[in-house]
């Protein structure tokens, strides 16, 4: 059974089981017991995580169903460090607003356990198990302000949305097991690469695959549910489904796209084509046109996943695999550097929020830099990385992707990284926007900014981050291609 290459799951397990215990005997309103103790598991599961991926190994385990290899190690870690700013951002929210519940760590747990399961499955019902773990967790955390007429509709949508998307993916899965006859991942691989399988099969499942991906991703076309979850949810809610999900999603596109269905690249790159460029097209434009601050944080989250899409989609050329780890790895970069970058924003978001008073509105940062120079310079950060300003992160990971298409030399790449790069600058319209809006705009309103030590320093450092990290980004680049040449290797 090979039980130590899940030992982190079997950890968040146990965990959940605890928090519920301790928060059920915990009289204290502000839920410390329960927080500490999910952010010190937490923490033992990343370092669970990174000393496997230290050991560089590739083990499988569960009968070949779940895989311990770098790249899911990596992808793990990252996500579960993002749980733990997103828990450490929400709490003063949810407490101001009497949403602080045990059943809020608990499910942040189980998100975090099905990102898991999606990183380190080796087989279909192993991503299917991992994505509805962690799907039905976010619905629930979406719906937890009950009495919002906001927030339920947004949860419903998500929900009808979601299960389409799942019903899409399954259906693709079975298609595959159909044509090949297995559910394990490499053997898909294997058997697609005999060339004895039926091709029209295979690619109308495809189609369905990808558009359950495209929709986990938030890519256009299948972005419908995005700007009304992230304007509808409860906005720690919506950092919760903005951070450390991405990681999960990206892990089962490359499981199952690069690891599975490497043999149909061709098919999938030219729907990646597609949709890139349309969320590219759609997240800017429709950005443009926003005055709710999270919702045009929605549309720009399409536009991001855009470029992660873009770098996907320049891995096999002319049916030649040597620029994949490349392509790979600057869309793993980019994801990285908007999760660091989204966790920043959203947390700014609910920093400036009061009791009773939601700070959602583009107007609302008026004057920001009168009430609080050092948290409109925070903002000015998170938003000149966002529109890939250098020295922040952000641009050194559009550069990345770019560079990736570039290096192709195949006309049509070459042709898409021009078109991003336009588009990034239509882009900057509304980042920019953000910005004039903070530091010349008069203030409406001259309430006090209630401040909150621990999540003051935690944004200082987010904050930082994002501004260092840029230039001294050579190490976490290396560090996702290892990852990705080890996936691609073994």
């Amino acid at each position: 059974m090979n039980w130590p290459v899940i030992v982190p799951e079997i950890w968040l397990l146990l965990l959940a089981c605890a928090v519920l215990l301790v928060d059920l005997f915990n009289a204290d309103a502000q839920r410390r017991p329960a927080f500490w103790l999910t952010q010190a598991g937490i923490a033992v599961f990343v370092a669970l995580h990174l000393a496997s991926y230290n050991a560089g190994r590739t083990v499988y385990g569960m009968q070949g169903m779940v895989v311990a290899d770098p790249l899911g190690d990596l992808l793990a870690s990252l996500a579960g460090l993002a749980m733990m700013v997103s828990l450490a951002y929400a709490r003063p929210t949810l407490a101001a607003r009497d949403m602080l519940k045990g059943e809020f760590y608990l499910l942040a747990l189980f998100v975090l356990m099905g990102i898991s399961v999606m990183c380190s499955a080796n087989n279909f019902l192993v991503v299917y198990l991992g994505l509805e773990l962690m799907s039905l967790s976010l619905y629930a955390l979406a719906a937890l302000r009950r009495d919002h007429a906001v927030a339920t509709e947004a949860a419903m949508k998500y929900f009808v949305l979601g299960a389409l998307a799942s019903g899409f993916l399954l259906y693709g899965m079975s298609m595959m097991y159909g044509a090949t006859g297995t559910l394990e991942i490499p053997r898909v691989f294997e058997r697609i690469a005999t060339g004895r399988i039926n091709k029209e099969v295979l690619v109308f499942g495809l189609v369905f695959i990808v558009g359950g991906l495209g929709f986990k991703l938030g890519a256009a076309p299948f972005h419908m549910w995005v700007p009304d979850v992230y304007q509808g949810a409860p906005t720690a809610v919506t950092l919760l489904i903005g951070g450390a999900p991405k990681f999960a999603a990206f892990a089962i596109t490359l499981r199952l796209l690069v690891e599975g269905l490497l043999g149909l690249a061709v098919d999938w790159q030219q729907m990646f084509i597609v949709l890139a460029v349309a969320s590219l097209a759609l997240g800017n434009l429709a950005a443009i046109a926003q005055t709710n601050l999270k919702r045009m944080l929605a549309y720009s989250t399409i536009a991001q996943m855009g470029f992660v899409v873009l770098g996907l989609a320049a891995g096999v050329v002319s049916d030649n695999t040597f620029s994949a780890g490349n392509a790979y790895s600057s869309a793993m970069f980019y994801l990285v550097a908007y999760v660091l970058t989204t966790l920043g924003t959203f947390g700014l978001v609910m920093f400036l929020s009061s009791h009773g008073f939601e700070s959602e509105e583009i107007a609302d940062l008026a004057g920001l830099a009168r009430r609080s120079p050092w948290l409109a310079g925070a903002m000015t950060v998170f938003m000149f990385s966002l529109a890939g300003v250098p020295p922040m992160i952000g641009f050194f990971a559009k550069l990345a992707v770019i560079q990736a298409l570039v290096t192709t030399n195949v006309p049509l790449y070459i042709g898409l990284a021009v078109v991003a790069v336009l588009f990034s600058l239509v882009g900057a319209f509304y980042y920019l926007r953000v910005v004039k809006v903070m530091w010349f705009d008069e203030p409406l309103h001259a309430a006090p900014i209630e401040r909150s030590a621990g999540v003051t320093v935690l944004l200082a450092l987010n904050g930082l981050a994002v501004l260092v990290l840029g230039p001294l980004s050579d190490g976490l680049m290396a560090m996702c291609r290892d990852a990705i040449v080890k996936a691609l290797t073994t």
